[in-house]
């Protein structure tokens, strides 16, 4: 298969047009090369919990003395 018949493929099944794929770039995977990924899969995910960042981030700059529900007359 030649590497415009690929992107005609690919530009078929995906509905993009024929010079996005090639800008993208898109080849055959050989299915016997397993190590074919660049990016190496022993690295931990690369997620951020907002949650645990938002309780160390709020904190106070100046202590605040509570306020209590008193009038003064």
């Amino acid at each position: 298969m030649t590497q415009n018949e690929i992107n005609r493929a690919v530009a078929f099944a995906t509905g993009e047009c024929l010079c996005e794929v090639q800008r993208r770039g898109f080849s055959i995977a050989d299915p016997v090369d397993v190590n074919f990924d660049p990016e190496p899969d022993d690295l931990p995910p690369s997620t951020i919990d907002w949650d645990e960042i938002d309780l160390h981030r709020n904190v106070a700059v100046v202590e605040q003395p509570l306020r209590t529900n008193r009038r003064l007359v």
